[in-house]
């Protein structure tokens, strides 16, 4: 499938009922997750359609995508930011929908900051929307993506130096196509951070950058005593008449030539 295929799948699925029970609860956390993040430069890499970071305040916010319609156009496996430069990313489902999700991980860390902030979303293949791979319907969207486990996007962060520090699930609900079922599995939404919290057809992540700082720890120069160096004596030049005493502590006399 071409990039302006794909863009318009997704954007047509976005609109069906099914997709807007997603986005509501997606733009609901991506909204409270990057509000307390703070910065000068923030990144949104996928669906440049949705604009995930409009509760940001972090006042340069770009969209990073495949097309000409993006803000930065783009590949995601080799991002043209420099290193250590960006305080905040967002990745809307961009994981399961690149051939190579891992290089786009390590593109993410190396382009934040120190104790910069990543915050993705993706399909949960062990939820009733993974087991609808299996029912057919792979060409359509989402279907056609690769679901990716959660175990392995944390063992990914983790060797990457970024630290998990919030995670949430969501949209429990089966994946129907018709809005009148889903609002009777609406209970599930409501009861499953309770009874099965690990099921969700979603999954959030947030992550920060952390970076080892390097402190050189220098000795206290003034605590130690330096030695006095042995100087040989030397005859005090004085007037005739006046007594000298040698290192033997001996009056001596001395001249002024």
């Amino acid at each position: 499938m071409s990039i302006v295929d794909a863009k318009t799948a997704a954007t047509q699925w976005l609109a069906t009922p099914l997709g807007q029970y997603v986005l509501a609860r997606e733009q609901a956390y991506f909204d409270n997750a990057v509000a307390d993040i703070f910065g000068y430069h923030a990144l949104q890499l996928g669906m440049e359609e949705l604009n995930l970071l409009r509760a940001s305040r972090i006042p340069l916010r770009v969209q990073v995508g495949r097309d000409a319609s993006a803000g930065l156009r783009a590949d995601f496996c080799d991002l043209p930011i420099e290193s250590n430069s960006v305080d905040l990313m967002v990745l809307p489902h961009t994981l399961e929908f690149s051939d190579h999700p891992h290089q786009i991980v390590r593109e993410v860390a190396r382009a934040l900051r120190p104790e910069g902030q990543v915050v993705i979303a993706g399909f949960n293949p062990l939820s009733l929307w993974g087991a609808r791979l299996g029912l057919g319907g792979r060409g359509e969207f989402p279907w056609q993506g690769r679901f990716i486990h959660l175990p392995r996007v944390k063992d990914w962060f983790a060797l990457l130096g970024l630290e998990i520090v919030a995670g949430s699930m969501a949209c429990y609900a089966p994946p129907c196509s018709e809005q009148k079922w889903l609002d009777r599995f609406a209970f599930m939404e409501k009861a499953g951070d309770r009874w099965w919290p690990i099921a969700g057809g979603v999954y959030f992540l947030q992550a920060v950058k952390r970076v080892r700082g390097i402190r050189l720890i220098m000795p206290k120069w003034s605590d130690q005593v330096v030695p006095k160096k042995n100087l040989a004596p030397m005859p005090e030049r004085v007037r005739e008449g006046r007594d000298v005493r040698d290192k033997d502590g001996v009056a001596v006399k001395a001249r002024v030539k």
